[in-house]
């Protein structure tokens, strides 16, 4: 896709969810695009290769939380993959502090490829189990959102979160239609600490897809043992 079309598409389908978008943002995105289409013929980062999907699919969809995101906050992406949501937020929000975190090395050599020829600012990579990285006192409970997009079901999900979340702060779930898996997390709110505090239901711009958006509220510490062992929260999730 030549820059004059991605530009446009990407600029449009911005201005649907109420972002405004800079030229300079613009080759930003149009250079994470191409090299991750590159990136993904040697590692396999996505299964999305067409460009207007990458624009909806990838970059819009990341883009949907920024309201929730404050500028100077401290916010970290768990299971950032090929970096969704966090890269498309450190282009938009130049003055917040955005930790990527994945457990895959070859995903942490591409995010640092992109960091650097986007001159991102802001921004770090961390290659890390996140069952072992909230165990670390200098990373647990420091955070004022932790977001992850399409990791684990909640009640995992909330497992990985809310131990890095400071009280007070939220973990941002970004989660397909369905509602099941929000009752099924009840239990796990309660132990680790947080409340549901909005859903918001959304459908990507000129398409029927359709996403919720889970913001859960920490409302107390969460209790040392959690998360616990790498591997348990997922075999044996809080039911």
């Amino acid at each position: 896709m030549d820059f004059t079309i991605f530009s446009q598409e990407l600029k449009e389908k911005a201005k649907k969810i109420n972002i405004i978008l800079e030229e300079k943002q613009i080759e930003q995105f149009y250079e994470y695009m191409n090299l991750l289409l590159e990136w993904n013929e040697k590692i396999n980062l996505t299964a999305i290769i067409e460009p207007k999907e990458v624009i909806l699919k990838h970059f819009i969809d990341s883009l949907t939380i920024q309201k929730y995101i404050k500028e100077e906050q401290k916010v970290i992406d768990v299971g950032t993959g090929a970096g969704f949501p966090g890269i498309p937020l450190s282009i938009i929000k130049q003055n917040t502090e955005i930790t990527l975190l994945d457990s895959l090395n070859k995903r942490i050599l591409f995010l640092e490829e992109i960091i650097s020829s986007l001159q991102l600012k802001n921004i770090r990579t961390v290659h890390a189990r996140v069952e072992e990285f909230a165990k670390n006192k200098k990373e647990r409970e420091i955070y004022d959102i932790a977001t992850s997009r399409a990791v684990a079901s909640l009640n995992v999900l909330l497992e990985y979160l809310l131990p890095l979340v400071k009280v007070g702060g939220e973990c941002i779930c970004m989660k397909g239609s369905s509602t099941e898996e929000i009752k099924e997390a009840e239990k796990a709110l309660e132990i680790l600490g947080g409340k549901i505090e909005k859903i918001e239901n959304i459908n990507l711009p000129d398409s029927d897809i359709k996403r919720n958006i889970i913001i859960v509220k920490k409302i107390k510490q969460t209790p040392l043992k959690y998360p616990r062992k790498p591997g348990t929260p997922s075999k044996e999730p809080i039911i």
